[in-house]
């Protein structure tokens, strides 16, 4: 696992950003799928570890992982995100540099006591698009020296 952890609340983020949102209204799986490839690339780009959390409704807190990929947890009925979100942060912030990707002002607020660093929606697309054009850079830099 790397240092850095990146944990996103999933809803959170889709229904902050307009694109995912619209994507949303449509059919909530395809929200969510674009937004686990999304920062499944920032992973692979920048080394950082992604956690993602939906809320969820099942009786169990859910985890998938396929190797290679992000972490992805669904809560439970009962329980929300944020609970998962918190208590992920409270267990690793000691051991590890967490920033928290959420637009809930609240949720970021109880991150910080937590010791995790907070940014909002439009902070996580600029993280990302940063590493996308950071990566882009790079490959440019390449071809050039390749020649």
């Amino acid at each position: 696992m790397s240092e850095r952890v990146l944990i996103v609340d999933g809803h959170s983020i889709i229904f902050a950003w307009p694109e995912l949102l619209a994507l949303h209204q449509r059919k909530t799986a395809t929200a969510r799928d674009s937004l686990v490839k999304t920062l499944t690339e920032y992973q692979d780009t920048t080394g950082t570890h992604v956690v993602v959390v939906f809320d969820g409704k099942g009786t169990m807190v859910n985890q998938i992982d396929e190797p290679g990929g992000i972490q992805i947890f669904y809560s439970n009925t009962g329980r929300t995100a944020d609970e998962i979100v918190e208590r992920l942060v409270a267990k690793y912030a000691k051991a590890f540099s967490i920033t928290v990707a959420t637009a809930d002002l609240l949720e970021q607020q109880t991150v910080t006591s937590f010791g995790a660093q907070p940014i909002g929606s439009e902070g996580l697309r600029r993280m990302i698009q940063d590493a996308q054009n950071e990566l882009a850079a790079e490959l440019k830099r390449r071809r050039r020296n390749n020649r």
